[in-house]
């Protein structure tokens, strides 16, 4: 049973979804579904009031920009999509950058995704299915920390035993969250959304009982 919270918190909705087709029913799809844990589920288009109407360019990027990074501002914590992005072993670049930010802004968070294989593992998939070239042990790799192989540019395939550069991974766990796997879109969302919504009841009865203890 989920302990009492000063609802709703909002939270960031985040990842390539902006990018999918039907993008605006996803998100309310999502935000259903947080309302459903007392969350108050945003997406950056929420905050692009201003970019409504506006030709595709420099300047209306820079705007959407600047909206986002506001929005996240004004949230309490963010919900993260790390699937690969456009057949690539990568996430979405620009997700990645708003964990960094909502990492430096010191705010919960969780991530999610369908594709539980290991980041390497994704790597020589899209070698293999692109090139028809697998990856490759390195040589003197036992002198490295985050991978033995490499790919056929001699790239190194990094962050063996996580799903995507271990920086996103690792900033999400920083913050006391975890990356929910299911092959099921909704139900890897749902897994991260609960478990945020548990966090963020625990952090508000701490918070609650430091007032009180306080107050003593």
């Amino acid at each position: 049973m989920m302990n009492s919270i000063d609802f709703p918190k909002r939270i960031y909705l985040a990842g390539d979804l902006v990018f999918r087709p039907n993008a605006l029913k996803i998100f309310s799809r999502l935000k259903a579904i947080c309302t459903e844990y007392g969350l108050d589920g945003v997406a950056p288009f929420d905050g692009q009031d201003a970019v409504r109407g506006l030709p595709p360019g420099r300047e209306t990027i820079m705007t959407i920009v600047r909206a986002d990074r506001d929005l996240m501002d004004r949230c309490d914590a963010g919900l993260f999509c790390i699937d690969p992005f456009r057949r690539s072993a990568d996430m979405d670049p620009g997700t990645a950058v708003e964990i960094g930010y909502m990492h430096g802004l010191r705010k919960k968070m969780e991530g999610y995704t369908v594709d539980g294989r290991n980041y390497p593992e994704k790597v020589e998939d899209y070698w293999l299915k692109a090139w028809r070239q697998p990856l490759t042990q390195r040589s003197g790799a036992q002198e490295l920390a985050s991978g033995s192989q490499e790919d056929p540019d001699g790239m190194l395939a990094h962050s063996e035993g996580l799903l995507q550069n271990g920086m996103v991974e690792g900033f999400i766990e920083f913050s006391g969250g975890r990356v929910a796997v299911h092959e099921n879109f909704e139900t890897a969302f749902r897994m991260a959304a609960e478990r945020l919504a548990m966090r963020l009841a625990d952090a508000s009865d701490d918070e609650k009982a430091g007032q009180q203890q306080t107050n003593i």
